[in-house]
């Protein structure tokens, strides 16, 4: 048995009791409810003020926020449906499954991106202007979703090519090892998710190493930036948890078998949930320039109430 269908079997032989499943689904619906309200609030922000339409920075952060958006709301989905639903038409489950893969994936990316830009800003400033501008910003995050798609999509593909037509017709538990099984997958997402870890860890270290040494030396603005720094860099480390879910779960089913349903909660809540909960509070609370704006959204929309 590989480590996929162990997966599988172990859910579906200890099935959490009612009490908590509830108290389970409570936990997990209030808090998506949560972050995507303060994220629509961010977002509503975003789009009354001309100031942010032109700063790379924002738009880089308000791409996180809508993908964040997207892939709390589906991942919701998902974990409801498992405990209400219980099993899933393969062919929707697999729509599903590429969304929250989609949108997982390009966290991490766009953390990248943002640490670069990050560095360019504090360690780079006379050419800030010259290389961060929106159409290259713009770029960037279409380069993000083909990235996300280069790893994704072939996924889809070898599943519609290898597996019979009755498989898509037929109900599963839906995870990612349920509808993209075929071995060869695994293998795959096993080096992407390595060579991901590298690239973007390279990238997160060298730009923060060298954005914390030059708030040390530099101006009293570079030194303000390094809270901030720290907690993107906290952000940046649980996103990157997602690399080293599969082989997280694995270990778990060997240490945990009984507690298996509890121990995937915990890893779900730790991976999935609270590093979305920490955007808002770097760049809609400890940003100077969108607290200002975000205050006055809130004091127009309680006048005009």
């Amino acid at each position: 048995m590989n480590v996929s269908s162990a997966n599988v079997t172990v859910v579906i032989e200890y099935r959490d009791s009612f009490s908590k499943a509830v108290t389970k689904n409570v936990i997990v619906v209030v808090l998506s409810i949560s972050i995507n309200y303060i994220n629509a609030g961010l977002i509503r922000t975003f789009r009354k003020h001309q100031i942010f339409y032109t700063n790379p920075r924002y738009i880089l952060f308000i791409h996180l926020v809508v993908n964040d958006m997207t892939q709390v709301t589906v991942s919701i989905i998902l974990f409801v449906i498992s405990y209400t639903i219980y099993k899933l038409n393969v062919s929707i489950c697999c729509i599903f499954i590429v969304f929250t893969v989609f949108t997982t994936e390009n966290t991490p990316l766009n953390l990248a991106c943002m640490a670069v830009e990050c560095y360019i800003a504090i360690c780079l400033p006379l050419r800030h202007m010259q290389i961060c501008t929106v159409k290259r910003t713009l770029m960037l995050i279409g380069l993000i979703w083909t990235t996300s798609m280069l790893s994704v999509l072939p996924d889809l593909f070898i599943t519609l090519a290898t597996e019979p037509l009755d498989f898509f017709h037929s109900r599963v538990f839906c995870l990612r090892e349920t509808v993209f099984r075929n071995p060869l997958i695994i293998k795959k997402r096993d080096i992407t998710y390595i060579i991901y870890l590298v690239i973007v860890w390279f990238v997160i270290f060298y730009t923060y190493f060298k954005v914390l040494f030059t708030a040390k030396t530099a101006s009293k603005d570079a030194k303000k930036a390094r809270n901030t720094i720290l907690l993107h860099g906290f952000q940046v480390l649980l996103c990157m948890a997602t690399y080293a879910e599969p082989l997280l779960k694995h270990a778990l089913h060997l240490w945990f078998p009984k507690n298996y349903t509890d121990s995937l909660f915990a890893t779900y809540i730790i991976v999935q949930i609270l590093p979305r909960s920490i955007s808002p509070i770097i760049y809609g609370v400890r940003d100077k320039t969108f607290r200002r704006y975000l205050k006055r959204n809130l004091l127009c929309t309680v006048s005009s109430q």
